[in-house]
């Protein structure tokens, strides 16, 4: 079977810990977005404080959920996924 290797690709990516990052994860998408949706259609917030809270995020594939904890990546084409942190550590380093 053939193998493949992941591109080095730099990505940017932020920690979801709770509602004040939730705002600045909003508020950082909103400098950059390339996508007609405004934050209602991409973005929601669920629960109370940190370890309940939950960040919905519309994504290429549909609404993903994140928890504290996992990171919001800005991907190859504009879009924002998250990832769980272990999965974070172990695909990226800082540069």
């Amino acid at each position: 079977m053939p193998r493949f290797r992941k591109k080095p690709v730099e990505i940017e990516a932020v920690q979801f810990t709770g509602m004040d990052s939730y705002l600045a994860i909003v508020a950082w998408w909103k400098g950059w977005k390339t996508e007609t949706l405004d934050a209602t259609e991409k973005f929601e917030f669920k629960g109370g404080p940190h370890p309940n809270a939950l960040m919905l995020i519309n994504t290429l594939e549909g609404w993903m959920t994140a928890s504290p904890g996992d990171w919001i990546i800005r991907g190859v084409a504009d879009e924002l996924y998250p990832c769980k942190p272990d999965i974070f550590a172990a695909t990226y380093e800082e540069v």
